[in-house]
């Protein structure tokens, strides 16, 4: 599994603080900018208190967009069950497949089966067998295991993000959407100091524990 960070609110945590600012004060924008410029503990206890009090709808302000490689059908399924988020997954119907081997994620416990990596063989030469032989992709397609990696590009707002990293990095998760939680997790902690001593500070307590 590869994830990149392809896009993101410009300064998150300023504009979630700009939001969060707004539903409370008489102040211009101009003088809340220089509380955001100068009082950078006051930025982070406000938010801070705000998220613990129930007010999240100003995480909502800030996004992130990634793209994740090599990652199997049945865990983009379990992904795109998060339903406050934009998607745009490699399509079956019209990418060629055909063109080049095909991959699939293998969980440790099926590795040693040899029976496993058979079917995951038969079924690709079928699918190209198929496809050699006109059948329609979208059609073709329903042969394949949900084995088969794919690529999904997604955009959640931070609040979602913080539903779906508590949802997903719990023990009880599946293993492969686990890991892509937490390699999410990783990745946005690391775009803003703010935002990683809040995340640290608030959020990491919360779902980690």
């Amino acid at each position: 599994m590869k994830v990149y960070l392809i896009g993101m609110t410009q300064n998150p945590v300023r504009a979630i603080f700009i939001a969060a600012r707004n539903c409370y004060t008489a102040k211009s924008v101009g003088e809340v900018l220089l509380e955001f410029e100068q009082k950078p503990d006051y930025v982070l206890k406000l938010l801070t208190n705000l998220y613990k009090k129930g007010h999240h709808s100003i995480f909502e302000h800030a996004s992130f967009t990634f793209i994740a490689e090599d990652l199997s059908r049945t865990a983009t399924h379990q992904l795109v069950r998060h339903r406050i988020a934009s998607y745009s997954q490699q399509s079956q119907r019209y990418s060629a497949l055909e063109t080049k081997p095909l991959n699939f994620v293998i969980p440790d416990t099926l590795k040693e089966h040899k029976e496993v990596m058979n079917l995951l063989s038969d079924a690709e030469n079928l699918y190209k067998q198929l496809i050699a032989q006109g059948v329609p992709r979208e059609d073709a397609r329903f042969i394949l295991p949900q084995a088969i990696t794919s690529r999904i590009v997604f955009t959640m707002n931070l609040r979602e993000l913080f539903h779906f990293w508590k949802l997903r990095t719990n023990p009880a998760a599946q293993w492969e959407i686990r890991k892509l939680a937490k390699t999410t997790y990783s990745i946005v902690k690391q775009t803003d100091n703010l935002l990683k001593k809040f995340l640290q500070n608030t959020i990491e307590p919360e779902i980690f524990t």
